[in-house]
């Protein structure tokens, strides 16, 4: 399969329940005591009025999301996979006690030769966050680049 033809491929959409002990446990992994993320209290007195998820936090979908990966799908193999960028685009606060459904698929996939000559594959997934309201509230996009060797034969 030509890695064009991924373009478009929509993978099963998953729940990810936002609870306030992994939001606490997310700001304190990165670094990041602000009280928003940890104090229900001073949180309650924001304009969010609840506990807030870090602008990464959705990055823990990998947890979350199960069924054929990206490697398995596009015949890559992951040892050879390098994770090329994140990008984080927002609609609406992410809360605690939130239930997001995720909705993944393939927004690009094309190659490049590399400096040293070796292919290197990239693709970019693409995963639409909503809130159990059914709002849209984060759409993310992880480009991942499999290098020369990762195409299994």
């Amino acid at each position: 399969m030509a890695i064009q033809d991924l373009i478009g491929k929509e993978f099963p959409f998953f729940d990810m329940p936002v609870e306030w002990g992994k939001i606490r446990e997310f700001a304190m992994a990165i670094g990041d005591d602000n009280p928003i993320y940890s104090d229900p209290a001073y949180a309650a007195k924001t304009e969010f009025g609840d506990i807030l998820a870090p602008p990464t936090f959705t990055a823990t979908k990998a947890f979350w999301r199960k069924g054929e990966s990206l490697s398995e799908l596009a015949g890559l193999d992951p040892y050879f996979r390098l994770h090329g960028e994140e990008e984080y685009e927002y609609f609406r606060p992410i809360l605690a006690g939130d239930v997001l459904t995720c909705k993944s698929k393939i927004a690009e996939a094309y190659e490049r030769v590399g400096k040293r000559g070796g292919k290197m594959t990239f693709i970019v997934l693409e995963f639409a966050f909503y809130n159990q309201k059914v709002e849209k509230v984060l759409i993310s996009r992880t480009t991942t680049i499999h290098t020369e060797g990762a195409v299994k034969n």
